[in-house]
């Protein structure tokens, strides 16, 4: 019942429009909606979430914090690196492997040595990052990036939640929804 209504409260949050009541412009209001936006309409970026917060959720002690936090501070290093004229190559092929591996640590259970857990978490986020400073074509940059962070930790928020509810209620689906990402991120990969 709680998941339902935290679901419900999120999407409707989610989908209010501005105001506009206020002094900021159309511009800065549309910045920050289009970055609340970005990482939910994209299928790779809404799953990388979402994964990222319940192979969170899956792991010992403080590895359920790091992951997340280690990805947030590499989305942010990437979104930045993204606005600059360096080109990392193979972004999409980055996101969409992210994608993949995510899910089949989801899928295994995977509980990794921090080092490398925490390496994979910014990796994939340095990927994801970069396409969203890339992508970015708006005038308010820093409302852009605050709309966009604010999604992508809401949808790790997300992903932690279910995985909560599923480890304890039907630890199988937990399985197949690692599988379900993996199989996303590999037809992502092959597309």
């Amino acid at each position: 019942m709680k998941l339902k209504v935290a679901t419900a409260a999120s999407l409707l949050a989610l989908s209010s429009t501005p105001a506009f009541a206020h002094t900021a412009s159309v511009a800065e209001h549309s910045s920050l909606l289009s970055g609340l936006v970005h990482p939910l309409v994209g299928v790779d970026h809404l799953l990388a979430m979402l994964a990222v917060g319940f192979w969170a959720a899956m792991q010992k002690n403080k590895l359920r914090l790091q992951i997340p936090m280690v990805f947030m501070l590499v989305l942010i290093a990437g979104f930045m690196l993204g606005q600059t004229a360096f080109n990392l190559p193979i972004v999409e092929a980055g996101i969409a492997t992210s994608v993949l591996m995510l899910g089949l640590l989801i899928a295994t259970a995977a509980r990794l040595p921090t080092a490398v857990a925490l390496g994979l978490s910014g990796g994939f986020a340095l990927f994801h990052g970069y396409a969203h400073g890339a992508e970015a074509a708006t005038s308010s940059m820093t409302l852009f990036a605050a709309g966009f962070l604010g999604s992508s930790l809401m949808l790790h928020l997300c992903g932690g939640m279910a995985a909560n509810t599923v480890k304890t209620q039907l630890p199988a689906l937990a399985k197949l929804a690692g599988l379900a990402i993996a199989a996303a991120g590999a037809t992502l990969l092959a597309a």
